[in-house]
C-alpha cells in the first residue's frame, strides 16, 4: 500500500477519526518487545520499523535477528532509523541487515555541511506488520529498555493496535520513507473491517517546523476537559500556550495532574528548565509528581475518556525540530486502563506543595535559574530563525 493522494492533506488538517479499533496499552519491557517480537516472527508480507532512539546490544540483537529471518523467509522489510538516533548501531548489526536482504534508510544522516538541519529528526516509533498489526509509542531499541536492564527498564508505554487504523500508520510511515528515497510499495492486503464493538482512533502527527496538528489537539482537549487532565511526559518544557491551559484547567475544577521525571533521568538540565515553570502552576491548582523508581521515558496524555500515546514530549524543541506521532483513543475503556496506570504510578512518585516548593535547596533553584536562561535564549532563537 502506497502513501494515498490525500496524505498531505492529513499532514496539515489531522487525520480521520477510525471507528472499530482495539487497542491495547502496553506498559513494561517485556509486554510490548515480546508482541512486537511475536509480530514480526508472525509477518508474512512485510514488516515496516520506524525508530529513533537505537543502540547495538542484547536487545537490538533480538530485533535483528527477527527482521534477518523475516526478510529470508520472504517477507519485505522495511527499516528507518534515525541519523542521530541510531549513532549507536554498529556497522556489523548495519551489515547483517543488509545482507539478509532488510531496506535500510537512515532518516537526515548527521553531516557538518548539513548545520542546523542536523536538528532535524524522525522522533517516531512505530512497528507495523501485513497491514494488520501495529505498535506505537516511545519506546527505544537499547538495553535501557529492556525488562533486565540494571535499576530497571526505563518507564515507557507503547499500544498495540489492530483495526482501519492501522492502515493510516502505514500511509505515515510511507511517506517518511519517501522522503528518504523513493515510494513504499508492499503487497496489498485486504481492509481490516471495523469492529462494532471496537474503538474510535486517529492518528496525530507533528511535522517539524510546521504548524503542529498535534500540540494544538492536545491544547483543544486540555480546554474542553470537565473532569481530569493528566500528563506524563519524560521532558516537558511546555510552551506559554499549553502552560495557560493547564492553569485554566486547574482554575475552573478540573482535576489536573502532571507526572513528571524525578532526579533520575538521562536530561538533567531539562528537568531543570521544565521546574522553574512549577511554582505558579502549584499556585494555580496543578498538582505535580515526580517519578521516583527508575528513568521515566513516557508520554501520554488523559483528558476525560481521551487518550493520547506516542512519541511527542510536548515541548518546543520537539515540535519545532522533530517528526512525532501519537495514537489518540476515544473510549471509555481504554481511558480507565490508562487511568489506572497513571494511579499505580503517582504511588510510588513524589507528589509537589507549595510549601516545598518555597523552600526547595537554593542550588536547585540556581540550576533551574541557569537552564531557564538557556531556554529562553534558545526559545528567542528558534523564534527568529522561523521568521527568517
Amino acid at each position: 500500500m502506497e502513501a494515498g493522494p490525500d496524505t498531505e492533506q492529513f499532514t496539515t488538517t489531522g487525520w480521520p477519526w477510525r471507528p472499530g479499533n482495539a487497542f491495547r496499552l502496553l506498559d513494561e519491557g517485556g509486554s510490548y518487545f515480546v508482541p512486537m517480537l511475536q509480530a514480526i516472527d508472525a509477518a508474512s508480507a512485510y514488516v515496516l520499523l520506524e525508530m529513533y532512539l537505537v543502540s547495538s546490544g542484547a536487545l537490538v540483537t533480538r530485533f535483528v535477528a527477527a527482521l534477518t529471518a523475516a526478510a529470508q523467509r520472504g517477507a519485505r522489510v522495511c527499516v528507518l532509523f534515525d541519523g542521530f538516533g541510531a549513532l549507536g548501531l554498529s556497522r556489523y548489526d548495519r551489515r547483517r541487515l543488509k545482507a539478509a536482504g532488510v531496506e535500510l534508510r537512515i532518516f537526515n544522516p548527521v553531516r557538518l555541511r548539513n548545520r542546523l538541519d542536523n536538528l532535524l529528526r524522525d522522533h517516531r516509533k512505530l512497528l507495523l506488520t501485513d497491514g494488520r498489526i501495529a505498535f506505537v509509542g516511545g519506546v527505544g531499541l537499547t538495553d535501557e529498555f529492556a525488562p533486565d536492564a540494571p535499576g530497571g527498564p526505563w518507564r515507557d508505554q507503547m499500544v498495540q493496535i489492530e483495526g482501519p487504523v492501522v492502515a493510516d500508520w502505514q500511509r505515515a510511515f510511507a511517506r517518511t520513507w519517501r522522503r528518504c528515497g523513493g515510494d513504499l510499495a508492499v503487497p496489498e492486503v485486504p481492509a481490516c473491517a471495523p469492529d462494532p464493538d471496537g474503538a474510535m482512533g486517529r492518528l496525530a502527527l507533528s511535522e517539524a517546523r510546521q504548524r503542529s496538528v498535534l500540540a494544538n489537539g492536545v491544547i483543544r482537549r486540555i480546554d474542553g476537559a470537565v473532569a481530569r487532565a493528566w500528563i506524563m511526559s519524560a521532558y516537558f518544557v511546555p510552551s506559554r500556550r499549553f502552560r495557560k491551559a493547564l492553569r485554566r484547567a486547574a482554575r475552573r475544577g478540573v482535576d489536573v495532574r502532571l507526572l513528571m521525571p524525578g532526579a533520575r533521568t538521562d536530561h538533567p538540565w531539562v528537568r531543570h528548565a521544565a521546574r522553574r515553570f512549577y511554582g505558579k502552576m502549584l499556585r494555580n491548582g496543578v498538582q505535580i509528581f515526580e517519578y521516583q523508581p527508575r528513568m521515566l521515558h513516557g508520554k501520554m496524555i488523559l483528558c476525560d475518556d481521551w487518550v493520547s500515546v506516542g512519541s511527542s514530549n510536548l515541548d518546543r524543541w520537539s515540535f519545532r525540530w522533530n517528526l512525532e506521532a501519537n495514537q489518540e483513543v476515544a473510549d471509555g475503556r481504554f481511558a480507565d486502563t490508562a487511568a489506572a496506570l497513571f494511579e499505580a504510578d503517582f504511588t510510588v512518585s513524589r507528589a509537589l506543595s507549595r510549601r516545598y516548593w518555597r523552600q526547595r535547596a537554593w542550588l536547585d533553584q540556581l540550576r533551574e535559574n541557569i537552564a531557564g536562561a538557556f531556554d529562553r535564549r534558545l526559545d528567542r532563537w528558534r523564534r527568529a530563525r522561523r521568521s527568517d
